[in-house]
């Protein structure tokens, strides 16, 4: 009994496994279309319909073609070229290396410089094939024909004429396309003058009685070599003779006094190594500095100052002499003058300043004239001081020269007093008689500075 119970049991649970077993299977069934018809409306390719020129251009946009590179605007240049001539009277001759860049392929022209008289043509020690009809006026330029891309030298074999006008020779090379020329030239001649034109002449030398010359020139200009024989100069060789310009600017100070002197040197036959300038002997000058583009050196021999050149002047230079000394400060004062020794002429003048408050009054002069302040050049001109005197080399003997001048210095009491005079002083200056218009002029202006002096 009890066996057959179990047996019913286990018959039971079988059954109801089974049952479960069947649901589970059914819930399956019916949940896998649902999802493969999901997963197949979710990737789904389809099929889309567009116009051909709409295709073909998204196509372009998904996979570009490679440009290709643009052709060079020219097949070749002419780089560079280099001359290498000498002259043999009435022609030159040589060789011309033509330094050239093939930018394409295949077959190109090289026009050749015009003027140029090709006597052969060679590349890469080769004959080289020159062809006419190229692209200058008239189809007539000759031409060199390269096939491979890449820089070649061409070298020519040519000859020049040589012109001959008025004692002087020359060359002219032809203007090319190149950035840069280089030409050298032999003459088979020393002692010759060479100038060029179009260029810069770079070197030059003299040995085994040849002459040699190089220039650079510009490509597109014309380069120019001419030449003559030299001529003995006997100018420089004969004694020296000079004229000369002294202008002296002294300035009066309270404790010391400034002196600078624009002298100009002109060479009218022989040649000036040094200049001397004579310094007054009874006043202690002390010379601080001699400035110019061709002084070398200078010093002090006796009571003359001795200014030598870089090299010898033939025509004319210029230079400054600065200094100081120690004059009175006030009362009559006696100012130093230089003088240009060896000199068959000199000119120019000296003007007197007083720095501060101060007046020049009764000036004695020998061998000197009243002058204006722009008649002795910019150093004068350009001072602004308001009491200033100005006077001009006499001609006859530079060693007779004295000037004397009272110098009044005011005080503080004295300035204040002037302020109220200045005007009345000024207007009795205007209506003043004079015995020239010159005189008139310059007591007006003595009236203005003394106001200026004043404020």
């Amino acid at each position: 009994m009890a066996r057959s119970g179990l047996s019913f049991f286990l018959s039971f649970l079988s059954l109801q496994n089974r049952l479960w077993l069947f649901l589970l299977c059914a819930i399956a069934i019916c949940s896998s279309p649902v999802r493969f018809v999901a997963q197949e409306s979710t990737h789904s390719s389809g099929w889309v319909v567009i116009p051909i020129d709409e295709y073909r251009d998204l196509h372009a946009r998904a996979y570009p073609a490679e440009h290709e590179a643009e052709p060079p605007s020219v097949d070749a240049t002419l780089t560079r070229v280099d001359y290498d001539l000498r002259s043999n009277g009435e022609i030159a001759t040589g060789r011309a290396d033509l330094t050239v860049d093939v930018l394409k392929d295949g077959w190109v022209r090289v026009p050749i410089p015009p003027g140029l008289l090709v006597r052969e043509a060679q590349l890469d020690g080769k004959p080289l094939a020159l062809a006419a009809g190229g692209s200058g006026k008239g189809g007539g330029q000759v031409s060199a024909l390269l096939s491979h891309p890449g820089r070649a030298v061409l070298v020519f074999s040519i000859a020049l004429p040589v012109t001959a006008t008025a004692g002087e020779e020359s060359i002219s090379l032809p203007p090319t396309q190149s950035g840069m020329t280089r030409a050298s030239l032999q003459l088979a001649r020393l002692d010759v003058d060479v100038k060029v034109g179009g260029g810069l002449l770079t070197e030059k030398s003299e040995a085994n009685r040849e002459s040699k010359w190089m220039a650079y020139g510009r490509g597109t200009e014309s380069l120019t070599f001419s030449w003559r024989r030299k001529t003995e100069d006997h100018h420089i060789s004969l004694p020296l003779r000079m004229r000369g310009s002294l202008t002296e600017l002294v300035s009066l100070g309270e404790d010391s006094t400034a002196m600078v002197a624009e002298t100009e040197v002109q060479v009218t036959q022989g040649e000036a190594r040094a200049v001397k300038i004579h310094l007054p002997a009874n006043i202690n000058i002390n010379i601080n500095q001699v400035s110019g583009a061709a002084v070398a050196d200078w010093e002090m021999q006796g009571g003359d100052l001795v200014v030598s050149f870089l090299e010898p002047v033939a025509q004319s230079t210029r230079f400054v002499v600065s200094g100081e000394t120690r004059l009175a400060r006030d009362g009559q004062v006696e100012i130093p003058l230089f003088r240009l020794l060896d000199a068959e002429r000199e000119t120019g003048g000296v003007a007197v300043e007083v720095l501060g408050a101060g007046e020049i009054k009764d000036p004695k002069s020998q061998g000197l004239e009243d002058a204006d302040a722009t008649d002795l050049g910019e150093m004068v001109t350009s001072r602004q001081s308001p009491s200033l005197a100005a006077f001009r080399f006499r001609s006859g003997d530079p060693a007779t020269r004295a000037l004397t001048l009272n110098i009044v210095r005011y005080t503080q009491q004295a300035v204040s007093t002037e302020r109220v005079w200045c005007r009345r002083d000024t207007r009795s200056a205007t209506i003043r008689e004079a015995s020239s218009r010159s005189r008139f002029l310059r007591e007006l202006r003595s009236g203005v500075r003394r106001c200026q002096a004043s404020r």
